[in-house]
């Protein structure tokens, strides 16, 4: 509903700001964001993998391809996990100011882009 309301909103701030409305701290709004998105990204993935296997099962079923998919899946993870601790650390510290401002500035640097027909037209 607040992504309806607030144009670019992502699915994080959303469940971020929800739980901030319900008396959450920052870090756990923040850390059940994290957590909801575990159900959502495993979906994808296997509807993704279902896909590829659908169109083209040689990609899958070649002995190489399905240890460097999950080598990759493993070096994303503790990517996400280390990256995961700097925003809750940094949430902590910071709070969200920052990415109002962004969010702000982004905006309006699209809108005169827009506007000036550099881009959309």
């Amino acid at each position: 509903m607040l992504s309806i309301l607030f144009p670019g909103l992502s699915r994080s701030a959303a469940t971020i700001i929800g739980g901030m409305q319900q008396k959450l701290s920052r870090r756990l709004a923040a850390e059940f964001s994290f957590f909801l998105a575990v159900p959502t990204m495993l979906a994808a993935t296997v509807y993704s993998l279902y896909k590829m296997y659908k169109e083209n099962p040689e990609v899958l079923t070649h002995s190489g391809n399905m240890g460097t998919l999950l080598l990759g899946c493993a070096i994303a993870f503790v990517v996400a996990i280390l990256a995961i601790k700097f925003f809750i650390t940094y949430l902590q510290k910071h709070g969200f100011r920052l990415f109002g401002w962004y969010r702000i500035i982004v905006g309006l640097a699209l809108i005169i882009l827009f506007y000036t027909g550099v881009i959309g037209k």
